[in-house]
């Protein structure tokens, strides 16, 4: 295993990604000929082959899904390397794999996103969004460099960092304001619309329901927030929106917001990234910048949607 190279890594995963030759050598700016002479040359030194070859179709093999499984590792810790280095010659991050949970990117990310390049100028800045268990698999697989998701996710092999906690909101019909506000028991038994399984934000809500109550009544499962409230709205039910998203969502639509009873519905909204990441010191300082324009966006006694936020 001597002449084994990252170039051949590269190509052999390349391969396994698209399944095709041709689009392997595409993706990787090389001849297709030339892919296939790497690719041979890879099985001759492991002495078995990596991939099935199928008229159509390219598929790995047992051992080619173990070694795709390392290969991958060895790169994602070169690439986490390279950016180490070049984060010491020029005292700044150079590139940031970013994953969000839909919960929060829309009202966190653009005033994160413009303090982090304005401390961090040219910086290359890729963002993922998409539920938590995705989130955790891929900064797991070294394809993310961290992730924001709502806390805690309890993975051994990641560092978690509180960012900023925030209350659950309940959001009902406007005509609904001079109503008391539910209890979680009451709540229970109403028409509460969701956002669909997997969103973590979901399964916070029906916690704060008391589980001997059962499930809500059969309602809504919603892609995004902005579908729960526009339909909350429209007199169908209520929901639970986190307070960084009801200014944005309550603005056009005829609801009514108001806070709950001690003890509040309320989630920690945090940092994870791998512990074995070089770049924690820097993650760090992110951290902070989080925080900065979570600030910014906690901005009590606003008016959201047309009533003021009340007990």
């Amino acid at each position: 295993m001597k002449n084994l190279t990252l170039k051949q890594l590269r190509y052999f995963l390349a391969l396994a990604a698209h399944g095709h030759f041709g689009r392997a050598a595409d993706a990787s700016a090389i001849s297709q000929p030339a892919l296939s002479m790497q690719i041979k040359e890879l099985e001759e030194q492991f002495g078995t082959p990596l991939f099935e070859r199928h008229a159509r179709q390219i598929k790995l093999t047992a051992f080619g899904e173990t070694v795709a499984e390392r290969a991958r590792k060895i790169l994602h810790s070169v690439d986490e390397l390279s950016d180490l280095a070049h984060s010491a010659q020029s005292g700044r991050l150079t590139r940031l794999r970013i994953g969000i949970i839909p919960t929060v990117a829309p009202y966190l990310l653009p005033t994160f996103i413009g303090n982090l390049t304005f401390r961090h100028p040219g910086i290359d800045i890729h963002v993922r969004e998409t539920l938590t268990e995705r989130l955790v698999r891929e900064l797991g697989d070294g394809q993310l460099d961290m992730a924001i998701v709502a806390l805690p996710v309890s993975e051994t092999s990641f560092t978690e960092f509180p960012l900023f906690s925030e209350e659950f909101l309940l959001v009902r019909p406007l005509e609904d304001a001079g109503k008391p506000v539910p209890g979680s028991d009451t709540l229970s038994q109403m028409r509460l619309l969701l956002l669909e399984e997997g969103h973590c934000f979901r399964d916070q809500a029906l916690a704060f329901c008391n589980p001997r109550s059962g499930l809500p009544k059969e309602g809504l499962d919603g892609s995004s927030l902005s579908t729960l409230v526009q339909m909350v709205g429209a007199g169908i039910g209520v929901t639970l929106v986190p307070e960084m998203a009801v200014d944005i969502e309550t603005r056009t639509a005829d609801v009514c917001v108001s806070r709950f009873k001690a003890p509040r519905p309320k989630r920690v909204i945090g940092m994870i990234w791998r512990k074995t990441n070089p770049l924690a010191d820097q993650f760090v300082e992110i951290a902070e910048i989080l925080k900065q324009a979570a600030d910014k966006k906690s901005k009590p006694g606003q008016m959201h949607g047309r009533v003021r936020i009340g007990s």
